[in-house]
């Protein structure tokens, strides 16, 4: 099959795929509209599934490329970055815990290229993956940000749910989370090294 083979096999294809809806997701939140963040949660979580879905698609079809292992990471970082930092000024997110998120995956892919550069994998931590989910469930809430009755529309105060409360708190989750992961991906890296 053309797409299980070379460097555009199906899996990167889904990545550039992620990496397209970077811009879209952006254009999409310029202005603080309700429908507008519809469709930016609608396009962000179509991206979180390609996530999924190629890293899923690569390890059954024993696709794992140079170019994927470049991409798929860079696309991740790219989507939430872009989902955080254009959430800041419409008031979503606190600008200083953005900040935190963003220095801690700079560091970190810091970190893992000089151990790469030493012969040293540092394979990604349970923490590490836990801050990825609660990451996308806090951005999906947070993108969708508006009050919503989920009864078929019905304002029944039982079926009322402020989304951006929600997305706080799955926020504010991975953010420690993603602290933790960082302090665990520096302690391991130093534990290497003094071997």
């Amino acid at each position: 099959m053309l797409l299980k083979k070379g460097p555009f096999n199906l899996p990167n294809l889904l990545t550039m795929a992620r990496m397209a809806c970077v811009p879209v997701v952006v254009m999409l939140l310029l202005e603080d509209s309700r429908l507008l963040s519809f469709w930016a949660t609608v396009v962000f979580g179509f991206a979180s599934i390609t996530d999924w879905l190629d890293g899923y698609l690569a390890r059954k079809w024993q696709l794992v490329t140079v170019l994927g292992k470049f991409l798929d990471p860079l696309a991740d970082k790219l989507l939430v970055m872009a989902a955080l930092i254009m959430m800041i000024p419409l008031g979503r997110v606190p600008a200083w815990a953005v900040f935190l998120i963003i220095a801690r995956e700079v560091f970190i892919t810091g970190l893992r290229s000089v151990a790469s550069s030493e012969g040293i994998v540092i394979d990604a931590s349970s923490q590490g993956k836990y801050k990825t989910i609660f990451q996308m469930v806090a951005i999906v809430a947070l993108l969708l940000h508006y009050d919503y009755y989920w009864l078929f529309g019905l304002k029944w105060e039982l079926f009322h749910v402020q989304m951006h409360n929600v997305g706080l708190f799955f926020f504010y989750i991975s953010l420690v989370l993603t602290l933790w992961s960082g302090g665990d991906y520096l302690y391991r890296f130093y534990r290497l090294l003094t071997r």
